[in-house]
């Protein structure tokens, strides 16, 4: 049977790990660019601010000072809660350059990816290296073109954060060389059962940066309402916590449904390869804690009128559940599907 399988191609496979490796250090420089951006708003706010106390005092002096001062224009929004490009937002060329790294790394790893794929003569995502280099490309990828139409930029330290934490995770912490896939793993049920649980993870991960900033904005203007100072005046450049909340909802809400699809899916691989649709293995368990958690978050937000901070913490439950179940699950948890390639 051996003697069956296709040659794996070493030489495009050393070249897939350069690429991969040289795509982290892009997106290292993405994510410097994104954090200097933010460092940068503070002058940039500093200069609206100044603009829009000199028009009121215009406006104060042209009435005899009797009326109240108007509220500030949308020329002076750095992004408005629909997410959409301002003309002052579009000032920000530090931001820009950050867009342009995040393209270059989504198209150097995206080449990785392939070459990958093309050099084992099979799927990409057969282990723990492949899963989470898959994975990251995914989420810089759906970052990068709703890039193209929303202004999700004040995203960008976080999520291309996470982007290169995933990919040096990949590249240091479970190298793995290209090899053919155990015989359990080598089904039509693997292109399908992993992809969709890659893209919905790669969707959480997106929700739960939103989330995080969710809960800074609403800290932050609870902080002001109370009459403090400002202490984190760059989250100006974040639309408001509830405008996060109903984007990484609906998100939230797709990615559960391919979260369900990916449960089904496994059942039913599980039952080709093992004889049962479930077994209470231990990823099998968590996955269905995963889908247990979204559930209850979709139905109390939807129905129980948990909005808020505590939706936020919901999500991010459920996100602190997806990595437990694939670093923890696969690392430590000997079971059926124990395929980390360590």
């Amino acid at each position: 049977m051996e003697n069956d399988l296709p040659t794996i191609n070493v030489a495009l496979g050393q070249y897939s790990d350069l690429f991969m490796l040289l795509a982290a250090m892009v997106y290292a420089a993405a994510f410097i660019a994104f954090a200097w951006d933010v460092a940068k708003s503070s002058k940039l706010i500093q200069e609206i601010d100044a603009a829009t106390l000199a028009a009121e005092k215009q406006v104060l002096v042209a009435a005899g000072a009797i009326d109240a001062p108007p509220p500030g224009g949308s020329a002076n929004e750095l992004v408005n809660d629909s997410m959409d490009y301002t003309a002052v937002s579009a000032k920000r060329m530090v931001a820009k350059v950050a867009v342009s790294l995040t393209w270059l790394g989504v198209l150097m790893q995206g080449f990785a990816v392939v070459a990958r794929g093309i050099a084992a003569n099979r799927v990409p995502w057969g282990n723990m290296y492949e899963f989470l280099s898959t994975g990251s490309f995914l989420v810089a990828l759906v970052f990068s073109l709703v890039l193209l139409k929303k202004d999700l930029r004040f995203m960008g330290t976080f999520v291309i954060g996470l982007v290169t934490v995933m990919l040096c995770g990949a590249t240091m912490g479970f190298p793995t060389p290209v090899a053919h896939l155990v015989p359990a793993l080598q089904s039509y049920w693997m292109i399908i059962h992993v992809s969709i649980a890659v893209l919905a993870a790669s969707l959480f991960t997106i929700t739960f940066a939103m989330n995080v900033l969710q809960l800074v904005q609403h800290a932050r203007i609870d902080a002001l309402a109370a009459g403090k100072t400002d202490k984190i005046p760059f989250m100006r450049l974040v639309p408001s916590a509830a405008a996060l909340e109903n984007f990484a909802y609906r998100i939230n809400a797709v990615a559960f449904v391919m979260w369900t699809f990916t449960v089904m899916a496994g059942a039913i691989w599980a039952e080709a390869a093992w004889g049962r649709y479930w077994g209470w293995d231990t990823k099998e368990v968590w996955s269905f804690v995963i889908w247990v958690v979204y559930a209850g978050y979709l139905h109390a937000r939807a129905t129980g009128g948990w909005t808020g901070a505590r939706s936020a913490w919901l999500s991010i439950i459920g996100y602190l559940c997806i990595v437990f179940n694939f670093t923890i699950v696969n690392i430590y948890f000997n079971g059926l599907h124990s395929y980390a390639g360590l």
